[in-house]
């Protein structure tokens, strides 16, 4: 099992941030404002465990989106 870390910085919005959490890792509102304060204010937090090519596949996907 992977953990899928989101980090901290100066830039993304937090509301962004909650929207991919919602999206990409099917976190209810309140789990997603949680984990954007953790990271927030923590510098990351974990936004999964799962297997491996899984973990990756988040990945691809939030980047993906975010440089679209």
């Amino acid at each position: 099992m992977y953990k899928v870390i989101m980090l901290n910085d100066d830039y993304t919005p937090m509301d962004f941030v909650v929207d991919l959490l919602r999206q990409f890792f099917q976190k209810s509102e309140e789990e997603a404002t949680t984990i954007m304060l953790n990271i927030h204010n923590q510098g990351f937090a974990v936004c999964a465990i799962c297997p491996r090519d899984i973990a990756e596949s988040k990945v691809v996907q939030v980047e993906n989106f975010c440089q679209a």
